[in-house]
């Protein structure tokens, strides 16, 4: 059996109050602090899910430190301090507590950034070992090893052992790994991703059947389920898997209707009418799209609004409906303009004013208004945080196609050659399907300056299997 993290001989520290961190919650309430961190993780495109419980365990001294996501949050929040000045102890102190070993001992852990053996999510740092482990592992071993509960639930089903009630660190474990996948699509693309991901949803699904020890566990089980089903069912449509990816979409929806969760039933139609319309099921793609409205707006978000009518224009606008493209893109725009809000799902950190302007690229592209598409396109492309490499390299792309089809044949191999230097960082099968579009637009100009040299570049270009 692969190496495991393993509990030490030693007889745990007791956790020390962190009186540094709680003097710089000040007279906020640990659930108004909280608000105030997701809504600094939203300002620097991280993704965290802060709560009043995780405030009172760092400050218990629990987490004696955080991982990369919410150490760089942190930092952000109070500048020119270091985690020690925070009350945290360092990074490498604390790593020290890991031991390894093989053998019967196996599978057990002793988490870093906590004393409690239950509550073990917070420490799936964004590490080296995580990438490899989705990017080039080699499938549910790698995974186990990893993914921590996950892991070991991989572990018990494999060996043909009952998998264990599930209880709060399983659940972490869960709401980590969809965090987890969402941020490394986000630099990476889907394509290296997908077959990895496999592991821990068939995890997901093995907890679900075994159980929980409490009513609350349960409802987090279900709810990381369904969004790791939503996270898993994306990278099968990015890759172009569109059959996977429906069945995938189809989980998470009857997941959210068998427990009454409106937010993940509207992620799950969100996702649905995306993939409608790139299927080229327009019409379906407006229906779903008009379902996930209904069912989210009391949900208070009008971020999520906004998307949503995003997907419902893309629907009318592959239908060649041009008037209700246009007033379903005024919907999401002034939705868009209410601004941030703390409703708005933790899943939608990818949605600014980068990928509004994306989305309403592709819209005035398949309605075959090349001129607009490219304006927004660029803006798109321009806007777009680095730490999102994928949306860069997809809407450079968009910007590549609608160029060379509006007539600009230099200026869209100069985006494309853009796009061909980021795919050392990104794998995705939607970007190399626009690129292979864009290339046979571009054939008849390839005496165009700057044309030849994307052509060549683009066939030399190793395909994705």
């Amino acid at each position: 059996m692969a190496s495991s993290i393993v509990i030490s001989s030693q007889s745990p520290t007791p956790p020390q109050p962190n009186l540094a961190f709680r003097r710089l919650r000040g007279q906020r309430s640990p659930a108004e602090f909280a608000a105030a961190v997701r809504r600094a993780a939203r300002e620097i495109g991280e993704s965290v899910s802060c709560d009043a419980r995780y405030v009172g365990r760092v400050e218990a001294g629990e987490i004696r430190c955080p991982n990369y996501a919410y150490e760089r949050v942190f930092l952000h929040m109070f500048p020119g301090r270091t985690l020690t000045d925070l009350g945290f102890a360092s990074r490498a102190s604390v790593r020290g507590r890991r031991t390894r070993t093989t053998g019967e001992t196996a599978g057990t852990y002793e988490p870093y950034d906590t004393q409690d053996p239950d509550e073990t999510y917070d420490n799936y740092e964004e590490s080296d070992v995580l990438r490899r482990a989705f990017m080039t592992g080699g499938g549910a071993t790698v995974a186990a090893a990893s993914l921590g509960p996950l892991g070991l639930a991989l572990d018990a089903e494999a060996a043909g052992r009952p998998v264990r009630r599930a209880g709060a660190g399983e659940a972490g474990a869960l709401e980590e790994a969809v965090r987890r996948i969402r941020l490394l699509d986000d630099r990476h693309g889907a394509d290296g991703l997908y077959q990895r991901a496999a592991a821990p949803l068939r995890a997901a699904y093995a907890l679900l059947d075994a159980g929980a020890t409490r009513q609350t566990t349960a409802d987090r089980l279900h709810a990381g389920a369904g969004e790791l089903a939503i996270s898993v069912g994306w990278l099968a449509h990015d890759s172009g898997r569109f059959d996977d990816a429906r069945s995938h979409y189809a989980e998470a929806l009857a997941t959210a209707r068998v427990t009454g969760d409106d937010a993940l039933e509207a992620h799950a139609f969100c996702n649905t009418a995306f993939l409608a319309r790139d299927a080229g099921r327009p019409r379906e793609a407006v229906r779903a799209a008009q379902a996930a409205q209904r069912v989210a707006r009391p949900l208070g978000s009008a971020r999520l609004m906004s998307l949503l009518a995003l997907r419902e224009a893309g629907g009318w606008a592959g239908l060649a409906d041009r008037t209700g493209c246009e007033q379903a893109l005024v919907r999401a725009q002034a939705y868009f303009e209410r601004g941030l809000s703390d409703a708005d799902p933790e899943w939608m950190s990818f949605y600014g004013e980068a990928e509004l302007e994306g989305l309403e690229a592709q819209c005035w592209s398949t309605l075959g208004d090349w001129r607009r598409a490219a304006r927004h396109a660029r803006r798109a492309a321009d806007l777009q945080d680095p730490h999102f490499t994928r949306n860069i390299a997809l809407y450079t792309a968009e910007l590549a196609d609608d160029l060379a089809r509006g007539g600009r044949p230099d200026e869209g191999a100069a985006a494309g050659l853009r796009v061909l230097e980021l795919l050392g960082e990104v794998q995705s099968s939607r970007i190399q399907t626009m690129l292979a579009a864009t290339a046979r637009v571009l054939l008849p100009h390839r005496r165009a300056s700057g044309v030849s040299a994307f052509l060549e570049r683009h066939a030399s270009l190793p395909r994705i299997a």
